[in-house]
């Protein structure tokens, strides 16, 4: 809670444990959370080749695309007025809020949180196109609500009714994982009781893929989509664009236990951090701090993790990165998984569906294998998980999320009980 005493701001921090008690998600694997996780313990791959016409010219001609359309799931009219980031964090977040059990919260202590790297940019770039060739008569009266990066969390709390604020961490492809620390950090000042938070993502559109192509940051293996993305393999040449949502449902874990609901797993640390290095290149440095923050927040050392969820986007530099800051962290012990491999890159929802698959391992007690590892890079000194789900595996998960900007999110969840 926190207080002014003679004019100085006094927070005293609420250590109460903060508790995972809803999940929901699309992805290009299944349009809920239990398709998606159904497809990642099966090996399954939901990139493929992209077949309109606009991509014959590109370099880059797959995707990871969503396995069931929003439009299938909302209203009509409403799904008219929204762009498809928006559609799919209000899909998702009707899914969480549903396995939370929608829980009776005050509206005032009720907050949402939803990160994203791109916000409404397909609905930018398509009304864009409609003002070059039809005028400014024919463009969307929507069009300013639909391009907002802040649209998803808006729309989500007017879904939900939440006035504890409507949060929007903007970190390129750790804006999910960063959402999810943001709302760690409201219940435990005091300021919510429940927070849903996550990211979403959906920008698969010639610029975005050209910019990427053009980068040499994004796989070429045009003719076979399900081989492309293999997270620490040698033959990895780069990441696949990907689209998805995934949220999660947080609790002070008294609120929680007061309505007696069902609680996935526990929220235990975070942290975040800046490299102040490279607009692009990631530094080991930030991302062990992030990680031993984490750490820190959760009471945990190195021994602690069982399991990692890496960010491993399957390029050259970033694995290498990524996998020298794990082992300089919490050593070469613990379980790794990259669900990327499957997925594509969500990029904006990336560390949020890292947190719902993390939370799964957990109650699962079974962490996903990495598609398409046939061969580990020899510099990646890790225990990479491959061939088959590993089952049994002890001790918390570590999520990792890292975008460009330097910026940082490590997420530590333990099980619940």
């Amino acid at each position: 809670m926190y207080h002014f005493d003679k004019g100085v701001l006094v927070v005293r921090l609420n250590m109460e444990d903060v508790v995972v008690t809803g999940l929901g998600a699309t992805t290009p694997l299944g349009g809920d959370v239990p398709s998606t996780w159904a497809g990642m313990l099966a090996g399954e791959s939901g990139i493929a080749a992209v077949e309109e016409d606009w991509a014959a010219a590109l370099p880059v001609r797959i995707a990871a695309r969503l396995r069931v359309e929003p439009t299938e799931v909302l209203d009509r009219v409403q799904a008219r007025r929204l762009d498809r980031c928006e559609q799919i964090a209000l899909v998702a977040a009707r899914e969480a809020w549903a396995d939370a059990g929608r829980p009776g919260v005050e509206p005032e202590r009720l907050a949402v949180v939803i990160g994203t790297g791109t916000g409404g940019a397909l609905s930018m770039l398509g009304q864009d196109d409609v003002l070059e060739a039809s005028g400014v008569r024919k463009v969307s009266p929507h069009t300013v609500a639909m391009l907002m990066a802040n649209g998803p969390a808006a729309w989500v709390s007017i879904e939900l009714g939440a006035r504890g604020g409507a949060h929007t961490p903007v970190s390129a492809c750790a804006s999910g994982a960063e959402a999810i620390a943001t709302g760690l950090d409201l219940i435990r000042l005091g300021r919510a009781d429940v927070v849903v938070a996550g990211g979403t993502e959906a920008c698969i559109h010639p610029l975005p893929l050209a910019g990427f192509a053009q980068a040499r940051a994004h796989s070429t293996r045009n003719d076979a989509p399900g081989r492309a993305s293999r997270p620490f393999d040698t033959g990895r040449d780069g990441f696949v664009i990907g689209e998805g949502a995934a949220l999660v449902v947080l609790e002070r874990a008294g609120f929680a236990a007061a309505r007696a609901a069902r609680v996935h797993a526990v929220l235990a640390g975070a942290g975040v951090t800046s490299d102040a290095h490279h607009i692009t290149a990631a530094h080991q440095d930030g991302q062990v701090r992030a990680i031993r923050l984490a750490l820190a927040a959760a009471g945990l050392g190195p021994a602690g993790i069982g399991q990692v969820h890496a960010h491993a986007t399957s390029t050259q530099l970033g694995d290498l990165t990524e996998a020298g800051s794990i082992e300089e962290a919490v050593g070469s012990r613990p379980a790794v998984t990259a669900t990327k491999s499957m997925t594509g890159h969500l990029f904006g929802a990336a560390g949020a569906l890292g947190a719902v698959a993390a939370v799964l391992s957990l109650r699962e007690r079974v962490v996903p294998a990495v598609r398409n590892l046939e061969e580990q890079d020899p510099r990646v000194r890790l225990d990479v998980v491959a061939g088959a789900p590993r089952r049994g595996v002890a001790g918390a998960a570590l999520v990792n999320s890292f975008g460009f900007g330097g910026h940082n999110a490590s997420l530590v969840f333990t099980a619940a009980g």
